[in-house]
């Protein structure tokens, strides 16, 4: 077979992405933690026999380009044979934060003695020691931040290697749930394992391996005909981190983005060198997220592959806040520096392509990690959570009302099984009502949560955008700072309140409450009427709750290729629709 068949491709197109979605499904419906059984903060891939990613899930865009640098890692680093798996979270050989730990597989085949494919997958742990439960600390260096794995063998000819895995759970406040969540992980590479030998007995090996090269160059074409639709020229932006924790800020992100027919030059020259606090971000970081943006760009189902970033070179300085050398601390960079990139990236597009990028979201994961002692078990407890935030309005609809946006994608925790996890009541879970900002389309409102421990415990709280607020677009105004605010209860039954920095860690009695204030998103274009606007149509929280992963990205692509012109010119964009972020409703 000498070229590709369109309608083949598409069959396989969906085969691979299937493969790596039941992966998704086996390890969401067999791990113990409410972070990755309730909100899903994982993601599984595929990858060919030279460890070029071929298909990722629906699950974290954060992921899109680091993953790979896992894989890359554990072939570089070990001998894997049938039936091994390597573990990795060391952000500096091919992880991310040490919170996410990936685990890499070979697939061997029958008679063949190198590897014809892999399969992955990463899952956040809401535990792996470190300084403060939860792992997400306000650290000056790595060493602080939890254990750090190198690529080593966790499985062996598909036995667990029990003193790697006793290492591990020795060194964690949570031994039982990780060892569930990392026997959860165990159990979703061998179903991908199964799926890949079995599509090679029914296709050949030789068809699988082909049609895998070809789906990259399929989304390398996809990606180089959007970048050409846009204008020839450089195009800079910048935005900043409000400060690191421990003093330094703020830190700004600067991004020149030069487009040059069907490629693209991403320069972070500028940008903020690295600081002593928890915000760095390593490269992989960086890559995602950049990835993230071009990928959202292209009007079509582009799949999610190596191919999307060959048309793009990123240049990130070393030392800086978006390449972070060791021993940096980068608990923080994978959650909230990324959200930042993600900003002054669609910024630079902005300026090239108006009518077609969003205003910026709410720009922050918010990040809060709770842990102490449980008095109904006597065992310790740590709790981990993203907060979902006001989307950004578009060029063409207003903002979605408190969604997960942009490298996140993950869903909540459900009130229901956060109090039964866990020694909490929550208070209050609701929308921020006139957070969004104001424009021809508003801004998506935030949210308010509120949760009061039934125990004394320690709070820490990773979030940004406290100080500086997430920007409109075309004359919108920018959306709400976010709040945190610490509730203490009085012997007279009332409570004094105290706003916190939005990185923060302290210690807490039981019956205190943090509530936390999620940022607005940013509105688009001036009021037609000289007001700051205003919401028409159904209310946007009815969408957010009915949003599926990824659904903007659908959205945008049927908008797109219905509007776009067939033969564009090169010195514009032939015609305008808004992007979508990437979302799940709450």
């Amino acid at each position: 077979m000498s070229a590709w068949d369109p309608i083949t491709l598409e069959v396989f197109r969906n085969l691979f992405y299937s493969v790596a979605e039941e992966m998704g499904v086996t390890l969401c419906r067999t791990s113990f933690s409410p972070n990755i059984k309730e909100r899903r903060d994982y993601s599984c891939a595929i990858f060919d026999g030279e460890g070029r990613m071929v298909a990722q899930g629906e699950h974290m865009p954060v992921h899109l380009g680091s993953m790979p640098l896992s894989v890359e890692a554990a072939i570089e680093h070990t001998e894997m044979g049938p039936g091994d798996m390597v573990a990795v979270n060391d952000p500096f050989r091919g992880g991310t934060h040490l919170p996410d730990i990936t685990l890499v597989q070979p697939v061997f085949l029958e008679g063949r003695a190198k590897a014809s494919y892999y399969v992955a997958n990463r899952a956040h742990h809401s535990d792996v020691g470190g300084i403060t439960p939860g792992s997400m600390p306000l650290s000056n260096s790595i060493f602080q931040e939890g254990i750090r794995i190198p690529p080593v063998h966790l499985v062996r000819g598909g036995d667990v290697v029990r003193d790697v895995l006793q290492l591990i759970l020795t060194n964690v406040r949570t031994p039982r749930e990780r060892e569930g969540d990392l026997t959860a992980q165990i159990a979703s590479n061998r179903t991908g394992e199964r799926r890949l030998v079995g599509l090679s007995d029914k296709y050949g090996v030789d068809t699988v391996t082909r049609y895998m090269g070809w789906l990259q160059d399929y989304a390398e074409r996809m990606t180089r005909e959007a970048i050409q639709r846009i204008p020839d020229g450089s195009y800079r932006f910048e935005d900043c981190m409000d400060d690191d924790g421990l003093g330094t800020g703020p830190l700004p992100i600067v991004v020149e983005i030069t487009i040059d027919g069907d490629a693209a030059r991403i320069d972070f020259a500028g940008t903020h060198e690295q600081v002593r606090g928890s915000v760095n971000a390593i490269y992989a970081i960086t890559l995602s997220a950049v990835m993230y943006c071009f990928r959202v760009i292209v009007p079509f189902a582009v799949p999610s592959n190596a191919g999307t970033i060959r048309p793009l070179e990123v240049i990130a300085p070393e030392g800086t806040i978006v390449n972070a050398l060791p021993p940096s601390a980068v608990a923080g960079g994978n959650v909230e520096t990324s959200q930042r990139i993600v900003d002054v990236v669609l910024g630079a597009l902005a300026q090239a392509i108006p009518d077609v990028i969003p205003a910026a979201s709410y720009g922050t994961m918010t990040n809060l990690t709770i842990g102490g002692v449980d008095p109904r078990t006597g065992e310790p407890f740590a709790y981990y959570e993203t907060t979902a935030g006001g989307m950004g309005a578009r060029p063409t609809a207003e903002g979605l009302h408190a969604t997960h946006c942009h490298m996140t994608n993950s869903l909540n925790t459900p009130i229901e099984a956060l109090e039964h996890a866990y020694p909490y009541y929550v208070r209050e879970y609701a929308i921020r009502r006139g957070s969004g900002g104001g424009g021809r389309f508003k801004g998506g409102d935030a949210i308010c949560r509120e949760i009061e421990l039934r125990c004394a415990g320690e709070i820490t709280i990773l979030s940004d955008r406290r100080v500086h607020q997430p920007y409109g677009l075309r004359g919108g105004e920018p959306g709400a700072r976010g709040r945190n605010v610490l509730r203490t209860p009085r012997e007279d039954g009332s409570r004094t309140e105290q706003e916190v920095p939005g990185k923060v860690s302290v210690q807490v009695e039981a019956g205190t409450s943090i509530r936390i204030e999620t940022p607005g998103g940013g509105g688009w274009g001036e009021p037609s009427d000289g007001t700051s606007g205003g919401r028409s149509g159904p209310d946007s929280v009815a969408e957010t709750r009915t949003i599926g992963p990824n659904a903007g990205e659908q959205v945008v692509a049927a908008k797109l290729r219905n509007l776009m012109d067939t033969k564009p010119g090169r010195s514009k964009i032939s015609t305008v629709a808004a992007v979508e972020p990437s979302t799940r409703g709450i």
